[in-house]
């Protein structure tokens, strides 16, 4: 594992030949579900010696309809974050989307996320560098792996080497995305730590009802490819009642799922390593 992350899970108990995991909802509702699902999580992450960070975006700005939920405000959102890192001893992350976003999220969070429809915004990205903080790029859904060779160019011309990069499925027509595993290992070829976004591969967007479709059904089967094609982290969303969630209802994983999921994927991990 880079050093970087060494460094982020100090604190924590882990097997150092597991991947480790991001997850948590997908934006922070209210305070009672970041520290619940933080807690639980982090429960199931020691016990499977897994390093964990927790993940709530403080805001979504890219919503399908502008209707949608977007968030409780990016203060109150990022205080709650940082209570979770407090109380639960955890490393956190969540979305940037601007460049003058970034010195404000880094006061609170660990890890700056670029989502993916940013990942080409040279602005954004030098000013995520420019916080000397780790730097999540995930890759646009337009792009081969190979082509993030550039993103990281740019964080590091900021002098910033801790950086991670996220595979997050490429578009396929216009209302569903396809995994394409060979980006595991060309995006590793950048000497960074990659990063399997499993719920988000399985969305369906552009949906006209406006809400934006997916086949959480999938999850395991992302998962289980991610881990054996060698993915050094996992990336999850989840929730304890999915059908009420204020955004990514219909990819994120029902919470009393993950921990039977997890030890499935531990054992697929070992299994390569033995």
């Amino acid at each position: 594992m880079e050093k970087f992350l060494t460094d982020l899970f100090k604190g924590q108990s882990y097997d150092a030949d597991n991947f480790f995991l991001i997850a948590g909802p997908c934006v922070v509702e209210s305070e009672e579900l970041v520290m619940e699902v933080a807690e639980k999580v982090s429960v199931m992450c020691r016990n499977l010696g897994i390093p964990y960070v927790f993940k709530a975006s403080y805001r979504k700005a890219n919503r399908t309809s502008g209707n949608s939920f977007t968030g409780i405000g990016d203060e109150a959102a990022l205080k709650l974050v940082k209570k979770v890192s407090d109380t639960f001893h955890l490393p956190t992350t969540s979305d940037v989307h601007a460049h003058d976003e970034t010195a404000m999220a880094a006061k609170y969070i660990d890890i700056l996320q670029i989502p993916a429809f940013l990942c080409r915004q040279t602005d954004l990205l030098m000013a995520a560098g420019e916080t000397g903080k780790i730097v999540n790029v995930k890759k646009g859904q337009f792009l081969s792996g190979p082509a993030m060779k550039f993103a990281v160019d740019k964080i590091k011309h900021t002098g910033n080497n801790t950086i991670m990069l996220t595979e997050r499925g490429t578009t396929f027509g216009y209302q569903d995305l396809v995994v394409d595993y060979r980006n595991i290992p060309w995006m590793q070829e950048h000497e960074v730590p990659v990063i399997m976004d499993v719920t988000h591969s399985l969305q369906q967007p552009n949906q006209t009802s406006g809400v934006t479709g997916g086949n959480p059904q999938l999850i395991g089967t992302i998962a289980k490819a991610a881990v054996a094609t060698g993915a050094n982290g996992l990336f999850i969303e989840t929730h304890p009642n999915p059908a009420v969630a204020k955004s990514d209802g219909a990819t994120m994983l029902k919470l009393e799922y993950l921990e039977p999921l997890l030890n499935q994927l531990v054992k697929i991990r070992k299994a390569l390593k033995d």
